[in-house]
């Protein structure tokens, strides 16, 4: 007998719904509460498997045939997953979270839409933007290998093309949007909590939309030839999309992050200091939510220039929120002063696997979240070595003790078709995480 997609749907979150129980998931809430207070805990660990998802549950795996529970029921097997092998610290819980439907098909310019040429494989990068993006798009040209590099076509090429810039807006489709959350509340009744809930932006990410707009390397040069011309550019770029965020907070649209939510680039959002303590229940501002930033282009920049063209146009963005996360994938390390002293409610930094972690630790000491990313090579490895593995994280402890640290494993696109490499990494991050501890 087939099962139809409602039946395995509730079949899955009967099992979600008896591992949310567990007396180890308000253990785990309640680290990441004392930890994101900046109180001490045992060193937090956290797996983000990332592209190698289609090694561990690969899409084969999925029964269901209507694409939106589809989406649900891959949600709901990787909690399942993630529960049963990593023993991680992340916490499982009963909520299913459900987003708005908006306009993505296509890509606007006035009256023309303008669609993807999927036969080749090339298409316009902010076509599933969830706006209608800047009004001028770059070409993307996808690699023909799988997960390849790609190349585009950047559009602003002359100084006058700024003036084709337009602010960012959103088409919200209210009506298929409630029928999605009624059909979740209908499925999932009794057994999980349903919610509305849009993450409109991961990160500010305004560097990343000009190295696209311009191309990062003509962003680079501008930077060094042509300062007039980038900082109103960049200044263009940030009241725009300043105004897109103002209204999508004025519309009610925002959504709290400060539960069981992934914020800035690996981290859980539990934190009793927000939302604000004049939150009225029903409508999200900036300042009861987490903010990030980060700015991976702008790598090659020195502290001086990274803080006149980069961080001087995040902090308009960042100064708004309750607490903010800075970084991802690029070294900070010579810039955390900068940082520290520019940037409020600042409490989580990314110390990528790039960084100098001893002058990190040295600067955050216990005053900020030490957001340690492990170099994920380790993972994607020909051969998995545990104590080479060991090693390493015994090492980054030792380096980071009196810190607030957590350990985040991510950027890990594959695992080398040997799934168990994320459980063995786990088991020894923790291992050595409670050894650690034992030893404050």
């Amino acid at each position: 007998m087939v099962k139809n997609d409602e039946v395995i749907l509730r079949e899955l979150a009967e099992k979600v719904a008896e591992v949310a129980v567990r007396p180890e998931q308000n253990n785990r809430r309640q680290m990441w509460y004392k930890h994101n207070a900046l109180q001490p805990t045992k060193p937090l660990v956290l797996i983000y498997p990332e592209n190698s998802w289609g090694e561990l549950l690969p899409e084969s795996q999925l029964q269901c045939q209507d694409p939106l529970l589809r989406g649900w029921e891959r949600e709901l097997r990787r909690r399942l997953y993630a529960g049963e092998h990593f023993q991680d610290d992340r916490v499982l819980d009963d909520r299913l979270q459900v987003g708005y439907v908006y306009a993505t098909n296509g890509w606007a310019v006035g009256d023309q839409v303008i669609e993807p040429d999927t036969e080749s494989a090339m298409y316009l990068w902010d076509t599933q933007s969830p706006n209608t993006g800047w009004g001028v798009g770059a070409w993307v040209i996808e690699s023909d290998d799988e997960q390849g590099a790609y190349r585009w076509d950047s559009p602003i090429k002359e100084k006058s093309d700024l003036d084709k810039l337009r602010v960012p807006s959103t088409q919200i489709d209210y009506q298929a949007t409630q029928r999605n959350l009624e059909r979740a509340e209908e499925i999932f009744d009794g057994l999980l909590r349903v919610e509305l809930v849009q993450r409109w932006f991961w990160s500010l990410w305004l560097t990343g939309d000009w190295a696209f707009l311009r191309g990062i390397e003509q962003m680079m040069w501008d930077m060094v030839d042509d300062p007039a011309f980038t900082h109103p550019a960049m200044r263009k770029l940030l009241n725009m999309k300043l105004e897109w965020m103002d209204w999508l907070e004025q519309q009610g649209l925002f959504s709290l992050n400060s539960d069981n939510d992934d914020v800035g680039s690996g981290g859980l959002g539990f934190s009793n200091e927000l939302p604000g303590p004049d939150f009225d229940g029903r409508h999200v501002r900036y300042r009861d939510m987490w903010g990030t930033g980060e700015a991976q282009e702008a790598v090659g920049l020195s502290p001086a220039m990274w803080d006149e063209f980069v961080l001087e146009y995040h902090l308009p963005f960042l100064e708004r929120f309750g607490l903010t996360c800075f970084g991802c994938c690029e070294p900070l390390h010579d810039r955390l002063e900068i940082l520290k002293r520019r940037v409020p409610n600042l409490r989580r930094i990314s110390v990528s696997p790039w960084a100098k972690r001893r002058i990190s630790a040295e600067s955050l000491q216990d005053k900020y979240i030490y957001s340690w990313k492990p170099n994920p090579s380790y993972i994607a490895a020909v051969q998995f070595d545990p104590d080479a593995v060991r090693s390493y994280i015994r090492e980054t402890l030792e380096i980071t003790r009196g810190c607030i640290l957590e350990m985040i494993l991510k950027d890990t696109h594959t695992c080398n078709n040997e799934p168990k490499r994320f459980a063995l990494w786990a088991q020894i991050a923790q291992e050595e995480a409670q050894r650690a501890a034992e030893r404050l």
